[in-house]
């Protein structure tokens, strides 16, 4: 990966060229890093391996400016697809935008009140749509994270839909989390009742203060357990609480506080399970702590993304 970095700097020194081709022919372990390398780069993407015969030829005797032609190749390519996709992929998509009435953008958080008093702290990258009415209180979370400090009103339930998840309430804190395919709830203060009715499965429950549950919006499964005041929306002061979740869902939720895009194309380190803190101030650093217990590394691919792997 260090070479990919060079050769992406300085594409046209010869002396670079020179060294990275010596290195290379040295082992034939440095040949499958290189490959391992190019790989990283086209799952950054998330480009299929179409062009698997460009770096993995048939021939094991191809010269070696044959080499540095497609490898050259690519790179520029690779960086193309990659540039495209982060442009697909940067801030909530159209649809959000078109449903939501407020939005952050990346490690931004905004406090909002509604008409009713109730008190909204969104996290970054984090987008609802709000519906208050003489009858009803309802907020959609759309993407991200938002704590709600909700204002008591016995005629008027206040309920947060997340992802098909249903928290209703009638005067109480709280903060509610949504990933791809879970929703995860976390209780500061009164009580809240949650309902999910999936295609197979229905589920209802209530939460007191103190507790928190994850619910797999898939399989109907809620994981609860205790959390520490101070750990409930912890990113509200900057830091991030995790517990017993895998180092893909923890990615997840760090992508909306780091700038550049974040993958994990090692399924394996993508599902070891994590418990913890972590810094969102500096979110390299919280990578690092988050696959460090694993023999994990950061690359820094480009300023504008990363990627995790064991290798």
């Amino acid at each position: 990966m260090d070479w990919f970095l060079d050769l992406k700097a300085r594409p046209d020194c010869r002396q670079t060229e020179q060294d990275f081709q010596a290195w290379l022919s040295r082992s034939p372990l440095h040949e499958t890093a290189w490959d391992q390398a190019l790989k990283a780069w086209m799952l950054l993407g998330e480009v299929p391996p179409v062009y698997e015969h460009v770096w993995r030829p048939t021939s094991s005797v191809a010269s070696l400016p044959q080499r540095r032609r497609w490898r050259q190749w690519t790179v520029g390519a690779g960086l193309a697809l990659a540039a495209s996709a982060l442009i697909l992929l940067a801030g909530p998509s159209l649809l959000i935008r078109w449903q939501a009435d407020h939005i952050t953008r990346t490690a931004e958080s905004r406090t909002l009140k509604l008409e009713d008093g109730t008190v909204i702290e969104m996290g970054g990258d984090s987008a609802i749509a709000t519906e208050i009415t003489a009858s009803v209180r309802r907020v959609t979370l759309l993407s991200g994270e938002a704590f709600f400090d909700v204002a008591h009103d016995t005629l008027r339930p206040f309920t947060v839909d997340a992802g098909g998840v249903a928290i209703a309430v009638l005067g109480t804190a709280f903060d509610v989390q949504l990933a791809d395919n879970e929703t995860t709830v976390e209780l500061a203060r009164g009580t809240v009742a949650i309902s999910y009715a999936g295609p197979e499965h229905k589920e209802n429950f209530e939460l007191s203060p103190g507790e928190m549950a994850a619910i797999d919006r898939r399989t109907g499964a809620v994981e609860r357990s205790v959390i520490a005041p101070e750990d409930i929306a912890a990113w509200r002061s900057g830091r991030m609480f995790v517990n017993d979740i895998t180092v893909g869902a923890a990615v997840e939720r760090l992508q909306r506080y780091h700038q550049a895009w974040i993958s994990v194309p090692d399924p394996a380190l993508a599902a070891r399970r994590v418990t913890g803190l972590y810094d969102l101030k500096n979110p390299d650093s919280a990578l690092e702590a988050l696959v460090k217990p694993f023999g994990g590394k950061v690359r820094e691919v480009t300023s504008y993304g990363r990627v995790l792997s064991r290798f």
